[in-house]
């Protein structure tokens, strides 16, 4: 039975590219049939990565019936992925994010989790010199992930070892990096056409805090003033976001990737007591400006307190 390699749910660019990289690597290096999968729409950077290296979009899925073989990449958690996922049979996981717990197996299986920023680069090591093998394609698809996931070396979550295989790859294809970058964030900042529930879903996450359940949304743009414009409607839609996906609150941080900086939507109290005692920094209007903080996974996250 064909292999099922897929990310996370609203798929970015590293739960794009690295289900296509491993079902490559499984099918064209391990001999085993495998097919990448998406659960649900690329967002705008991830569909300009498949078009400019001429990548099919993989199909994609809701659901995965019980007993079929996956492969699940740059997530851990159950809340991520399809709701069957314990009925099929787990064959590994590649991720770069804290063990969150709640996965079952059948058996034993092969388990990655490194402290990098991005799986792409876990990939690479994994797949050793079997990467000279790699068509362009596939190596275009894992620099565009490391470079997405490091907003091209500025997160804190970038370790040198990322940046490094990023220069390799960029060499080989004969990439100018900022170059490149600047065109995946430009297609990563149209949002136009997007409505503001797709906006407040595109990225985000599920977290509790002491019980009070959130949708921690981030848009990493090189336009924050696009987005920010959009405030009052993007977060009148809050409510009902939040109603639909059974959450009591969503949190939009909205990235200056250039500036390095967060705006963060505050509509009511509540998130202006996250605000104040996650970040320290008191809400005078609905908008909050937080220096420095461009990371869900290591500055967000990790802070977030009622």
């Amino acid at each position: 039975m064909t292999i099922q390699v897929f990310g996370h749910k609203s798929p970015d660019t590293d739960s794009t590219g690295a289900p296509l990289t491993w079902a490559w690597y499984l099918t064209e290096i391990k001999g085993t049939p495998a097919e990448a999968k998406l659960l649900g729409e690329p967002n705008t950077e991830a569909a300009f990565v498949l078009e400019r290296w001429n990548l099919a979009k993989p199909e994609i899925i809701s659901d995965v019936a019980a007993d079929t073989p996956v492969v699940i990449v740059d997530t851990n958690n159950p809340a991520e992925l399809p709701a069957s996922i314990n009925d099929a049979d787990i064959q590994a996981i590649i991720d770069h994010h804290k063990l969150v717990g709640g996965l079952e197996t059948k058996g034993p299986i092969d388990i990655t989790i490194r402290p990098l920023a991005c799986t792409a680069t876990i990939m690479y090591d994994l797949i050793g010199d079997d990467i000279a093998k790699a068509p362009e394609a596939i190596r275009g698809a894992m620099l565009s992930c490391i470079l997405s996931d490091t907003l091209e070396f500025r997160s804190p979550t970038t370790t040198d070892h990322d940046k490094a295989v990023a220069e390799k790859l960029a060499a080989d294809l004969g990439i100018d990096i900022p170059e490149y970058a600047a065109e995946m964030f430009a297609a990563k900042s149209d949002v136009s056409s997007f409505s503001d529930a797709e906006l407040l879903r595109m990225d985000s996450k599920e977290y509790a805090v002491e019980g009070t359940k959130f949708r921690v949304s981030v848009l990493e743009t090189t336009s924050p003033k696009t987005v920010l414009d959009r405030k009052d409607s993007l977060m009148a839609s809050m409510t009902d976001v939040a109603k639909e996906d059974g959450v009591d609150q969503v949190l939009l941080f909205v990235v200056d990737i250039l500036n390095e900086e967060s705006t963060l939507l505050v509509p009511n109290d509540l998130v202006k007591t996250v605000a104040s005692k996650s970040f320290g920094a008191e809400a005078t209007s609905d908008l909050l400006v937080l220096p420095g903080v461009v990371s869900r996974k290591k500055q967000i996250i990790p802070n977030l307190k009622l």
